[in-house]
């Protein structure tokens, strides 16, 4: 019996650990198949969260137009005489620019100054007479009425000689003209266009929303595709009275320095005014935000705890604010001081390992210009 007993307890036992070691065996097996499969670190960008100080503003494509800009006409029929300008160039207020033919006008200006000044002769001679009591005070009234008319009518010769030459109104910068030595103009034909050009107006329309937050005297600053990298600087200085009741939008008008002649009437430009006082936001650049249908995301990174631990992420939901250029303002979700990733987030989820390589960081310019490659 009890030889039987011991053979009974020594295979009972040989089975239990045979079972033994097969789980332990199975599990080694299993904790090396997870090690092998398990979630490799994703390589990530990150960014410490900070405040920054942020300018309000109101955005707009805006028209530039001249402060004073014409189309220099003749007032007078004539032949031209002579071109005293260049297409294109500078000229100052009341400078020449085209000479009609003026002899036969000039002519009949020196017979009516004659006439005025014969008359004026005649008068003072009658006024003699008449103190002397030779004549009656009808011959002398006739003599004064006589004068003053031929001194009228030489007034208005002199000013019809004058117009024949024609003058800046303003300072400015002259177009590209087509009229020729000889040509003969008749009343009101254009000779060139002339623009004053600083500074130079922009009108902008904004809807109705943004009526509160555009005053005059605001700052403003415009930029161009035709000079890319380069804004001009001004301030608003009106705005209409009414709103466009087909579109509900209102026009402002800004005006903005222009020492460098580049702008020019016609242009479209970007308009950005200043509205209100300055603001302090957390800002992450654009590509940090994870946009979902329920809800705007970003991941926060958490340092590994163990000596060989891997950062891990946390996926957090944000509320975000205005945002300018290539920066984003977040109002809620995350803190100063917390680090998020900027970009490689697509290949991420909650609680994913991330290895930090900030050698290459996402575009995060307030201001950017468009770039050529």
């Amino acid at each position: 019996m009890w030889r039987r007993l011991i053979i009974v307890l020594v295979a009972m036992a040989f089975v239990l650990g045979g079972v033994t070691a097969w789980n332990a065996l199975k599990a080694h097996f299993i904790h090396q198949f997870m090690v092998k499969n398990a979630s490799q670190p994703q390589t990530v960008s990150t960014m410490t969260v900070q405040y920054s100080l942020w300018q309000p503003h109101v955005s707009a494509v805006g028209s530039l137009r001249a402060v004073h800009g014409v189309e220099v006409t003749t007032q007078l029929a004539g032949m031209v005489e002579n071109i005293d300008f260049r297409s294109g160039e500078s000229v100052r207020a009341g400078q020449v620019l085209v000479q009609l033919n003026a002899a036969p006008d000039i002519a009949q200006l020196h017979s009516l100054q004659a006439a005025a000044h014969y008359a004026a002769l005649t008068y003072q001679r009658d006024v003699l007479q008449y103190k002397a009591q030779a004549i009656g005070k009808a011959t002398l009234d006739a003599a004064t009425a006589n004068w003053k008319s031929a001194e009228a009518q030489a007034t208005a010769q002199a000013a019809l000689v004058a117009e024949k030459t024609v003058r800046a109104p303003f300072a400015g910068r002259l177009g590209i003209t087509t009229v020729n030595l000889g040509q003969y103009l008749q009343p009101g034909a254009a000779i060139v266009s002339l623009e004053s050009l600083d500074p130079i107006y922009v009108d902008f329309n904004l809807p109705q929303s943004d009526l509160s937050r555009v005053r005059t005297g605001e700052m403003t600053r415009v930029t161009t595709d035709a000079f890319p990298g380069k804004s001009f600087s001004g301030r608003v200085t009106s705005i209409d009275s009414l709103v466009d009741p087909s579109t509900r939008n209102f026009t402002a008008e800004a005006t903005i320095a222009n020492p460098g002649l580049l702008l020019r009437p016609g242009m479209f430009v970007d308009t950005a005014v200043q509205s209100g006082t300055q603001q302090r936001y957390l800002t992450l650049p654009q590509t940090a935000i994870t946009y979902d249908p329920y809800g705007d995301t970003v991941f926060v990174v958490h340092k590994g705890t163990g000596p060989k631990a891997n950062d891990t992420v946390e996926q957090v939901f944000v509320t975000l604010g205005p945002t300018r250029g290539d920066q984003i303002a977040v109002l809620k979700g995350i803190q100063v001081g917390d680090q998020v990733v900027t970009s490689g987030q697509l290949k991420l989820k909650n609680g994913s390992p991330v290895i930090v390589n900030n050698r290459v960081q996402p575009l995060n310019n307030p201001n950017p210009a468009p770039q050529e490659h």
